[in-house]
């Protein structure tokens, strides 16, 4: 049965009353910062719902986690806190509850047309790690520089692989992305190319935000992971893939990444998506025992990614992929992260790697979608083997419920040229 809230929510909304996700917004260019829920078209003002002391449960109403200008003393009151703050809100967002619903003048500075705010980052994020989770990504990786004969290396069944990301270059959705460069191969006995990337492209990824941490040599058991684990935003890894083949041995992936990594500024709760839960893909061989899961679950989560090529109209649709494509849940990501004692801290974030299908309409980049350029992208009367200046990549996902979608809202990013 939908949920229905005094708040208008269209069946098309991506945030209705079963979604309630969180971010950080300013209602005006001065204002400070401060967290808020996406209800429809609108934004909840959880400061302004905190000072009118409708937190009023045992966990939150003395905490001050919503006069903060990001999220992260929240998401690191852990599950009890957040499940508390969830009943509340729905509660209070219902069509049958008056003490928002007739309150004029609280409705007034605590709903904002969405339109109309500043969103940023949700938290701030200390560090970031990027893994390598999607069986079909790895082995279309692997067949184009290695061959079909051996595409995956042994280990990637047997550990969720991942490299150091670089958090500064983390970005909100809508901001642009300047064309990174650096080195490239060189070609016959010249030196190497230096200059702006010319095989710049997008990665369709989710990426999870961290709740509680634990603390340095300690691990965090994979049976208890969801615990430590806030919610899911979409996420753009942006590569320079001429970059990163020229760098990444022996050490890996550097100035071909660090450039600019887009995130959706709504962060979905574990809580949300839970209705969607679903099986993952037989892991063989049975993972060693730190890995091995009571219940192990994926989300139904569907992905789209449209390129509106520059100096065009429109936007074309490039692929479609789902979550529950991942090999390596999130749950077995978070324990691997710790089992060598690392510690995590709130507000810290994980992507999943790039999610791709096993049908080439479900690849999530263009190495893969264009062969590595040998396979020129359709695009509205345009073609496109990797990004051009002024292409913008948008990605969409949501899950489909009986009569509602919790979705993710966008994840966008123009490119820009490099300035040098």
């Amino acid at each position: 049965m939908v949920l229905k809230s005094f708040v208008e929510v269209e069946p098309e909304s991506h945030f209705p009353l079963e979604n309630l996700p969180y971010g950080v917004f300013k209602p005006e260019p001065d204002s400070l910062p401060r967290p808020g829920v996406a209800i429809g078209e609108f934004v909840l003002d959880l400061s302004v719902i905190a000072c009118a002391g409708l937190f009023d449960g045992p966990l939150l109403s003395n905490s001050d986690c919503f006069n903060q200008p990001n999220l992260n003393k929240f998401v690191g009151l852990g599950q009890p806190a957040w499940k508390e703050a969830r009943v509340t809100l729905q509660k209070l967002l219902s069509a049958t509850e008056p003490t928002l619903r007739d309150n004029a003048d609280l409705r007034k500075i605590a709903l904002l047309p969405m339109e109309k705010v500043q969103m940023l980052l949700p938290v701030a994020i200390g560090d970031y790690t990027d893994f390598f989770a999607s069986m079909h990504h790895a082995k279309n990786c692997g067949t184009l520089f290695r061959g079909p004969e051996n595409p995956i290396n042994l280990n990637w069944f047997h550990l969720p692989i991942a490299y150091h990301g670089r958090a500064s270059s983390i970005v909100v959705s809508g901001t642009d992305i300047i064309r990174p460069r650096g080195q490239g191969h060189p070609t016959g006995n010249s030196a190497p190319y230096f200059g702006p990337s010319r095989k710049l492209d997008f990665e369709l990824e989710m990426a999870a935000i961290v709740g509680p941490g634990n603390e340095l040599g300690t691990t965090i058991d994979v049976n208890d992971a969801a615990n430590h684990i806030f919610g899911l935003v979409l996420m753009n890894d942006w590569s320079a893939r001429d970059i990163q083949a020229w760098e990444y041995v022996p050490l890996g992936p550097f100035l071909g990444k660090s450039f600019g990594t887009t995130i959706s500024p709504w962060i979905v709760t574990l809580d949300a998506l839970e209705p969607f839960a679903c099986e993952v893909p037989k892991q063989n061989p049975c993972p060693l025992t730190y890995l091995v899961e009571k219940t192990s679950r994926n989300y139904d989560i569907s992905l789209e990614v449209l390129i509106k090529p520059s100096g065009q109209a429109d936007s074309c649709v490039v692929t479609r992929s789902n979550f529950n494509h991942l090999y390596w849940t999130i749950t077995q990501q978070l324990a691997h992260h710790t089992v060598n004692g690392c510690n995590l801290r709130p507000g810290d974030m994980f992507g999943t790697g790039t999610i791709s299908g096993p049908e080439p309409e479900s690849y999530g980049c263009l190495l893969e979608l264009t062969w590595n350029g040998q396979k020129p992208l359709s695009l509205g009367g345009t073609t496109r083997t990797f990004l051009e200046d002024g292409d913008e990549v948008t990605f969409f996902g949501y899950c489909q419920g009986d009569g509602y979608k919790i979705g993710f809202g966008r994840c966008s990013g123009k490119i820009v040229p490099s300035p040098l």
